[in-house]
């Protein structure tokens, strides 16, 4: 038993020995990827400063300051690339971009270089780990032996990190960035969504729009380049829950210019109370210039309504379908009026759901659906490719069952001035969506959130559909038959009788539940 015991404490003693190096090991290479510094490289026309670091997700970070920063979740492995733009040579990008034979020659030459920045880095970074490694491990033990254990263990990890990341990597990540910097850059600095969809061949196709993006913005010393607006696409923005904060038509003013945007669409509660004295703040529509699409919020009442349908650029849609920009769009008004506290609000999903499916007789296959709630807007799932709505203050998009996807906005106001009744303020959120002219099917679009220094400074995420083209089947319903039930769609039943009447008679509505007070 004695032999057993020692061997025991024997085993443990050099387990924990190999671990405490191994801790070692790590520790020092950590330290020596830190510290190796920056790879200077040259990519295409700009100068560019390469740097590897641990990190808790695999990313790659293009630093183009002043403009912005984009972020691609390139690989798995626990690195960061991070890629700082450091100059660019005027007459190289100026020769590359106006010259059709150097320019046919950029993708190669950026491949290239890049992999050969890339590559330098690599080897400087297991040199510096190795090292690191080996120093440490020999500083804490001072023993040569296990300084040479701790430099092969790293050595190990470090190539299965590198493995990792080559199995890993992901060319197709660099279609949906995410963008952080000055709004005037943004539109420029991510690229067109649009050539994206259409024209996306290989990663080395983005990479050249990349460089010469920014090639094009240092260019530009004055001011910087609105977007060009892509001649085969339709813009959107969509914009939601403004709550009268007046910051939010500045938002999206800045928005609707830099993006090109060719329609607003609002997805109600653009009031807080829906009373008379807050019409004068929908006065602003008329300024913006391009057609916007309105419906009904359950903060905005028929007086709101009518304020916003005065305006000579507004279109109004509750229960109806109008063209506009080249797209065939559906709007219905929010049943509720919340702040009437002597009314009855019915806010069961259920019903709600079903109060939008009672509208699809009215529906011949819109482009576009636009509601303010959601639970609303899945009763319309099936009868189109594409339904906007608000209402909760948390932006989100679901891919419906029956092939519609529905794109929730968060609060283009900030939810107003109540967001300042809590600790962390809403965020000022909207969106630009990308429709293609000939089909009408959402390509691509990106979410845009405003941070702290008002609409100068932005946060975007590309996202790509993946699948444009798919099938957009009905409702799955079962319906009787006198030979069973089968697979099919039937005709909605009429919604509540109360919505009808809402019009006509307010007070048919019950108080408004502590969850219709928050939205």
């Amino acid at each position: 038993m004695k032999f057993v015991d020692r061997l025991n404490a024997v085993i443990r003693s050099r387990s924990s020995r190999v671990l405490g190096v191994l801790l070692v090991a790590a520790t020092g290479a950590w330290l020596g990827i830190f510290f190796s510094g920056t790879v200077t490289a040259e990519v295409g026309p700009v100068e560019t400063g390469m740097s590897l670091r641990p990190a808790w997700r695999g990313e790659t970070v293009v630093d183009a300051s002043p403009l912005g920063t984009l972020t691609f979740r390139t690989h798995d492995a626990p690195l960061r690339l991070r890629i700082t733009l450091e100059n660019i040579d005027q007459d190289r990008a100026k020769a590359l971009i106006e010259d059709p034979r150097l320019a046919d020659r950029l993708p190669g030459l950026i491949e290239s270089d890049l992999l050969d920045g890339v590559r330098a880095l690599v080897i400087r970074s297991l040199l510096c780990s190795g090292a690191g490694a080996l120093v440490a491990v020999l500083l804490v033990y001072r023993r040569p032996k296990t300084a040479l254990l701790g430099l092969v263990a790293a050595s190990v990890a470090l190539a299965g990190t590198g493995v990792l990341a080559a199995l890993t990597f992901r060319p197709s990540s660099l279609v949906e960035p995410r963008y952080s910097g000055l709004i005037a850059a943004a539109p420029s600095l991510v690229g067109s969504a649009e050539s994206i969809v259409t024209r996306f061949e290989s990663y080395r196709a983005q990479l050249t729009k990349l460089v010469t993006n920014v090639s094009k913005l240092y260019d530009t010393v004055s001011t910087l380049p609105l977007y060009d607006a892509d001649p085969r696409s339709i813009r959107v923005l969509h914009v939601s829950d403004i709550h009268l904060n007046p910051i939010a038509w500045n938002v999206i003013r800045s928005l609707k210019d830099q993006f090109a945007a060719d329609l607003v669409v609002d997805t109600g509660d653009i009031s807080d109370h829906g009373t008379k004295a807050e019409n004068k703040f929908v006065d602003e529509i008329r300024r913006l210039g391009v057609p916007y699409v309105y419906v009904r919020g359950n903060h905005d009442s028929m007086e709101t309504q009518k304020a916003v349908e005065k305006q000579k650029n507004a279109i109004v849609l509750d229960d109806k379908t109008r063209k506009v920009a080249g797209l065939s769009i559906y709007g219905l008004g929010d049943p509720r009026f919340t702040p009437d506290k002597s009314v009855a609000v019915d806010s069961d999903p259920d019903a709600l759901e079903q109060f939008g499916r009672s509208h699809l007789p009215h529906l011949s296959r819109p482009d576009l659906v636009a509601v303010h709630d959601p639970e609303i807007g899945r009763g319309f799932s099936g009868a189109t490719p594409m339904i906007l709505a608000g209402h909760t203050h948390e932006r989100s998009t679901t891919l419906l069952p029956t092939g519609t996807r529905m794109l929730v906005q968060g609060s283009t106001g900030g939810a107003g001035l109540r967001a300042l009744e809590h600790a962390q303020p809403t965020p000022v959120q909207a969106s630009v969506l990308y429709f293609d002219k000939q089909t009408k099917r959402l390509q691509a679009w990106d979410d845009i959130t405003l941070g702290g220094l008002g609409e100068q400074s932005v946060y975007i995420q590309r996202h790509v559909e993946p699948d444009p083209g798919r099938m957009i089947s009905p409702e799955p319903t079962n319906a009787p038959t006198p030979s069973g039930t089968i697979n099919g769609t039937t005709t909605p039943a009429a919604g509540p009788p109360l919505w009808h009447q809402r019009q006509s008679s307010p007070m048919l509505q019950r108080s408004p539940t502590e969850g219709d007070r928050e939205s």
